[in-house]
């Protein structure tokens, strides 16, 4: 008990607030999400805008990690993809709704892309080979990719759906929750986040970094 106090004592008295943060949700065991978000001219790489920002684990996510703890060859994948999008009509772009738990996809989803580097990450915050239970997901869209204004992204997952408009007629974006629905043949949304409007030109990179910590 002493040992674990002493943790506690240490880990208020972090000086990072990033590594604070880190070791005090680590302690805690709770399962979480963070997203950095940094968007930069594509010619002279100045940073025009950075964001860090705390994201929403929906339930299809604890559904997806069951079917893979079920039959490795089932789902056919973990989080391999990001997808961002301007959301839903009428949204208000500088203050979207809050995101909830039933979240199952993107509203107005106009680009995706595989994530580029996922690597483990250690207790400093620096990537490692050697496995832990925190993983940074990251996803770069270039000046010509994901245009537009972003106000909704989501990591995608599970198994791919060739059909968006058929899979969202049976799964609509956000409920009312039905855990009935087989979704074994459409993708999922494993984590989900609003947010206030990114406006992303075509002369600027988007490079966003999804943090998971279990």
């Amino acid at each position: 008990m002493r040992f674990l106090e002493q943790i506690k004592k240490a880990v208020d008295r972090a000086p990072s607030f990033s590594l604070s943060n880190f070791f005090k949700d680590n302690y805690k065991g709770k399962i979480r999400g963070d997203v950095f978000i940094t968007l930069q001219d594509a010619v002279t790489g100045e940073v025009q805008e950075r964001r860090e920002i705390r994201n929403l684990i929906v339930t299809d996510c604890s559904v997806m990690v069951a079917r893979l703890l079920k039959d490795p060859a089932e789902p056919w994948h973990g989080f391999y993809a990001l997808a961002v999008g301007t959301g839903d009509v009428g949204w208000d772009p500088m203050a979207p709704p809050a995101a909830t738990v039933t979240q199952r996809s993107l509203y107005s989803e106009i680009c995706r892309k595989t994530f580029t580097v996922t690597q483990f990450i250690d207790g400093a915050g620096v990537p490692t080979a050697i496995p832990t239970n925190v993983v940074d997901y990251t996803c770069t869209y270039v000046a010509s990719e994901a245009v537009g204004p972003l106000v909704e992204m989501g990591v995608v997952c599970g198994n791919l759906s060739n059909n968006m408009s058929i899979r969202n007629s049976i799964l609509p974006p956000n409920g009312p929750y039905d855990p009935t629905v087989n979704q074994t043949s459409f993708e999922s949304i494993g984590n989900y986040l609003c947010f206030p409007v990114i406006n992303k030109p075509a002369t600027s990179n988007l490079t966003i970094v999804w943090r998971i910590t279990t």
